[in-house]
Protein backbone atom coordinates (compact mmCIF):
# COMPACT_ATOMS: atom_id res chain seq x y z
CA UNK A 1 0.00 0.00 0.00
CA UNK A 2 1.58 3.54 -1.11
CA UNK A 3 1.81 6.28 1.13
CA UNK A 4 -1.08 8.07 -0.60
CA UNK A 5 -3.52 5.42 -0.21
CA UNK A 6 -2.35 4.82 3.66
CA UNK A 7 -3.15 8.97 4.58
CA UNK A 8 -6.80 8.51 4.62
CA UNK A 9 -6.86 5.61 6.71
CA UNK A 10 -4.68 7.56 8.60
CA UNK A 11 -7.10 10.40 8.74
CA UNK A 12 -9.78 8.35 9.46
CA UNK A 13 -8.45 6.50 12.40
CA UNK A 14 -7.57 10.32 13.60
CA UNK A 15 -11.20 11.52 13.27
CA UNK A 16 -12.78 8.68 15.01
CA UNK A 17 -10.67 8.75 18.14
CA UNK A 18 -11.31 12.45 18.34
CA UNK A 19 -14.68 11.91 18.64
CA UNK A 20 -14.32 9.51 20.91
CA UNK A 21 -12.54 11.59 23.20
CA UNK A 22 -15.19 14.08 22.95
CA UNK A 23 -17.51 11.64 23.95
CA UNK A 24 -15.66 10.58 26.89
CA UNK A 25 -14.82 13.76 27.76
CA UNK A 26 -19.37 14.71 28.02
CA UNK A 27 -19.73 11.35 29.83
CA UNK A 28 -16.69 12.21 32.09
CA UNK A 29 -18.39 16.08 32.80
CA UNK A 30 -21.77 14.48 33.53
CA UNK A 31 -20.07 12.22 36.11
CA UNK A 32 -18.92 14.47 37.83
CA UNK A 33 -21.66 16.94 37.66
CA UNK A 34 -23.59 13.95 39.69
CA UNK A 35 -21.15 13.12 41.61
CA UNK A 36 -23.50 12.85 44.91
CA UNK A 37 -26.36 10.89 42.18
CA UNK A 38 -28.82 9.07 43.71
CA UNK A 39 -28.65 10.52 47.37
CA UNK A 40 -31.79 10.98 49.69
CA UNK A 41 -29.92 14.96 51.21
CA UNK A 42 -27.92 16.99 49.61
CA UNK A 43 -25.90 20.20 50.34
CA UNK A 44 -26.45 23.87 48.35
CA UNK A 45 -22.86 23.13 46.04
CA UNK A 46 -18.91 23.79 45.91
CA UNK A 47 -17.23 27.77 47.39
CA UNK A 48 -17.34 30.50 45.42
CA UNK A 49 -21.04 29.90 44.15
CA UNK A 50 -22.90 33.12 45.35
CA UNK A 51 -26.50 35.04 44.51
CA UNK A 52 -28.07 32.32 46.64
CA UNK A 53 -29.45 30.93 50.33
CA UNK A 54 -29.86 27.77 51.18
CA UNK A 55 -32.27 26.96 54.27
CA UNK A 56 -32.14 24.73 56.90
CA UNK A 57 -34.85 22.33 54.73
CA UNK A 58 -32.34 22.01 52.03
CA UNK A 59 -33.85 24.56 50.13
CA UNK A 60 -31.96 27.23 47.89
CA UNK A 61 -33.41 29.97 46.95
CA UNK A 62 -32.51 33.12 44.56
CA UNK A 63 -34.04 36.41 45.12
CA UNK A 64 -35.55 38.51 42.10
CA UNK A 65 -33.16 40.62 39.88
CA UNK A 66 -30.22 37.43 41.22
CA UNK A 67 -31.87 34.79 39.19
CA UNK A 68 -29.77 33.18 36.67
CA UNK A 69 -31.95 32.13 32.86
CA UNK A 70 -32.53 28.80 32.54
CA UNK A 71 -31.13 27.19 29.48
CA UNK A 72 -32.14 25.48 26.79
CA UNK A 73 -33.57 22.51 27.82
CA UNK A 74 -35.84 20.66 24.97
CA UNK A 75 -35.12 17.68 22.89
CA UNK A 76 -36.97 14.39 22.45
CA UNK A 77 -39.22 13.12 26.05
CA UNK A 78 -38.81 9.67 27.10
CA UNK A 79 -42.00 8.57 25.26
CA UNK A 80 -40.73 9.97 21.81
CA UNK A 81 -42.65 13.48 21.88
CA UNK A 82 -41.00 16.77 21.66
CA UNK A 83 -40.61 19.24 24.94
CA UNK A 84 -39.16 23.08 24.66
CA UNK A 85 -39.54 24.46 28.30
CA UNK A 86 -39.29 27.71 26.71
CA UNK A 87 -42.10 27.57 25.49
CA UNK A 88 -43.66 27.53 29.04
CA UNK A 89 -42.58 30.83 29.95
CA UNK A 90 -44.91 32.79 31.86
CA UNK A 91 -45.81 30.07 33.71
CA UNK A 92 -43.90 28.31 36.68
CA UNK A 93 -41.98 24.98 35.79
CA UNK A 94 -41.09 22.17 38.19
CA UNK A 95 -38.21 20.49 36.74
CA UNK A 96 -37.18 17.27 38.37
CA UNK A 97 -34.08 15.41 37.55
CA UNK A 98 -34.19 11.41 37.96
CA UNK A 99 -33.42 8.24 36.81
CA UNK A 100 -35.42 4.57 37.04
CA UNK A 101 -32.18 3.53 38.58
CA UNK A 102 -32.72 5.66 41.38
CA UNK A 103 -33.97 4.43 45.12
CA UNK A 104 -34.88 8.33 46.03
CA UNK A 105 -36.46 8.69 42.69
CA UNK A 106 -39.08 6.23 43.16
CA UNK A 107 -39.54 7.80 46.48
CA UNK A 108 -41.23 10.62 45.43
CA UNK A 109 -42.29 10.00 42.57
CA UNK A 110 -46.17 9.45 43.47
CA UNK A 111 -45.48 12.63 45.34
CA UNK A 112 -44.69 14.91 42.17
CA UNK A 113 -47.48 13.06 40.42
CA UNK A 114 -49.92 14.28 43.16
CA UNK A 115 -48.83 17.57 43.13
CA UNK A 116 -48.40 17.87 39.56
CA UNK A 117 -52.19 17.10 39.14
CA UNK A 118 -53.37 19.79 41.86
CA UNK A 119 -51.48 22.62 40.60
CA UNK A 120 -51.50 22.09 36.41
CA UNK A 121 -54.31 24.62 36.30
CA UNK A 122 -52.45 26.63 38.28
CA UNK A 123 -50.17 28.21 35.48
CA UNK A 124 -47.53 25.18 36.84
CA UNK A 125 -45.65 22.70 34.65
CA UNK A 126 -44.01 19.78 35.66
CA UNK A 127 -41.08 18.48 32.91
CA UNK A 128 -38.83 15.59 34.32
CA UNK A 129 -35.18 15.48 33.25
CA UNK A 130 -34.42 11.21 32.80
CA UNK A 131 -30.56 10.94 33.10
CA UNK A 132 -28.25 7.91 33.16
CA UNK A 133 -30.88 5.31 32.08
CA UNK A 134 -28.84 4.11 28.95
CA UNK A 135 -32.09 3.50 26.87
CA UNK A 136 -35.79 4.87 27.30
CA UNK A 137 -37.61 1.19 28.32
CA UNK A 138 -36.87 1.08 31.90
CA UNK A 139 -37.41 5.06 31.56
CA UNK A 140 -41.05 4.41 30.46
CA UNK A 141 -41.64 1.48 32.79
CA UNK A 142 -40.77 3.85 35.42
CA UNK A 143 -43.76 6.28 34.24
CA UNK A 144 -45.99 3.52 33.97
CA UNK A 145 -45.08 1.82 37.62
CA UNK A 146 -45.95 5.46 39.48
CA UNK A 147 -48.50 6.91 37.41
CA UNK A 148 -45.97 10.05 36.08
CA UNK A 149 -48.41 11.74 33.72
CA UNK A 150 -45.93 14.57 32.76
CA UNK A 151 -43.48 14.89 30.09
CA UNK A 152 -39.39 13.98 30.67
CA UNK A 153 -36.44 14.57 28.27
CA UNK A 154 -34.76 11.78 27.80
CA UNK A 155 -30.93 13.11 28.52
CA UNK A 156 -28.54 9.30 28.62
CA UNK A 157 -25.59 11.29 29.17
CA UNK A 158 -26.24 14.38 31.15
CA UNK A 159 -25.58 17.03 27.99
CA UNK A 160 -28.66 19.07 29.27
CA UNK A 161 -27.75 19.01 33.20
CA UNK A 162 -24.05 20.74 31.80
CA UNK A 163 -26.41 23.96 30.45
CA UNK A 164 -26.90 24.58 33.42
CA UNK A 165 -24.28 27.93 34.59
CA UNK A 166 -22.02 27.26 37.17
CA UNK A 167 -22.37 28.87 40.29
CA UNK A 168 -25.53 28.95 39.92
CA UNK A 169 -28.97 26.83 41.13
CA UNK A 170 -27.83 24.18 38.80
CA UNK A 171 -28.38 20.64 39.02
CA UNK A 172 -25.73 18.41 40.61
CA UNK A 173 -27.42 15.26 42.12
CA UNK A 174 -30.09 12.37 40.85
CA UNK A 175 -32.66 13.63 41.83
CA UNK A 176 -32.53 17.39 42.09
CA UNK A 177 -35.80 19.84 41.53
CA UNK A 178 -35.52 23.34 40.72
CA UNK A 179 -38.17 25.43 40.27
CA UNK A 180 -38.43 28.34 37.33
CA UNK A 181 -40.37 31.04 37.10
CA UNK A 182 -42.31 32.85 34.97
CA UNK A 183 -39.41 34.52 33.54
CA UNK A 184 -37.69 31.65 32.76
CA UNK A 185 -35.33 32.23 35.49
CA UNK A 186 -34.17 29.43 38.03
CA UNK A 187 -35.80 30.38 41.45
CA UNK A 188 -35.23 27.27 43.75
CA UNK A 189 -33.31 24.21 43.94
CA UNK A 190 -32.72 21.32 46.06
CA UNK A 191 -31.10 18.21 45.90
CA UNK A 192 -33.03 15.72 47.64
CA UNK A 193 -35.91 13.30 47.40
CA UNK A 194 -38.98 15.77 48.36
CA UNK A 195 -41.82 14.04 49.97
CA UNK A 196 -45.30 16.00 49.28
CA UNK A 197 -45.71 18.59 51.86
CA UNK A 198 -41.87 20.03 51.26
CA UNK A 199 -42.24 19.91 47.42
CA UNK A 200 -45.42 22.08 48.18
CA UNK A 201 -43.68 23.99 50.29
CA UNK A 202 -41.36 24.81 48.03
CA UNK A 203 -43.42 25.27 45.21
CA UNK A 204 -45.93 27.43 47.04
CA UNK A 205 -43.88 31.16 47.05
CA UNK A 206 -43.98 30.82 43.02
CA UNK A 207 -47.90 30.44 42.84
CA UNK A 208 -48.61 33.49 44.67
CA UNK A 209 -48.14 35.85 41.67
CA UNK A 210 -51.16 35.12 39.65
CA UNK A 211 -52.35 31.75 37.19
CA UNK A 212 -50.66 32.62 34.04
CA UNK A 213 -54.29 32.33 32.56
CA UNK A 214 -52.70 35.20 29.48
CA UNK A 215 -49.59 33.17 28.84
CA UNK A 216 -50.98 29.61 28.79
CA UNK A 217 -49.14 27.73 26.29
CA UNK A 218 -51.05 25.79 23.98
CA UNK A 219 -48.82 22.65 24.20
CA UNK A 220 -51.12 19.75 24.90
CA UNK A 221 -50.51 17.54 28.07
CA UNK A 222 -49.47 14.05 28.25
Amino acid sequence: MSAASRAPLRSNRTAVRVRSRAALAVGAAAAALLVSACSSGGTSGGGGQTGFITGADGIATAKEGERADAPDLSGETVDGGQVDVADYKGKVVVLNVWGSWCPPCRAEAKNFEKVYQDVKDQGVRFVGINTRDTSTGPARAFEKDYGVTYPSLYDPSGKLLLRFEKGTLNPQAVPSTLIIDREGKVAARTLQALSEEKLRKMLAPYLADGSGGSADSAKPEK
